[in-house]
């Protein structure tokens, strides 16, 4: 099946937490280089590295962190709410809890 729109939702994902699982599903499943991977998907290697770090110990811990959180109130779809000491709910995303 050609579909250059859907084929183009995959390759290049605008999302954070679709990006990121991307990312790791091209180190992890995949085997590409880390260099490799941190271009393609716009991060620094040292960033790239410390997620797969990151996703690594969680997933030995036996928790698979999620690639989709809860919304932000009135916020979009994939993003976690975070509060300030002023009451004020702001987007955010993050890979794991710990």
């Amino acid at each position: 099946m050609e579909d250059p729109h859907c084929r183009q939702y995959f390759l290049a994902p605008q999302q954070t937490a679709h990006r990121r699982y991307e990312a790791l599903r091209a180190v992890f499943l995949n085997g590409e280089p880390l260099a490799v991977v941190a271009q393609r998907f716009g991060y620094k290697v040292s960033a790239l590295k410390s997620m797969a770090c990151r996703f690594r110990a969680v997933c030995r811990h036996g928790v698979t962190p999620p690639f989709s959180f809860r919304m932000a109130e009135g916020g979009p779809p994939g993003r976690a709410a975070a509060r300030t000491d002023a009451g004020r709910t702001y987007p955010r995303s993050r890979i794991a809890e710990s």
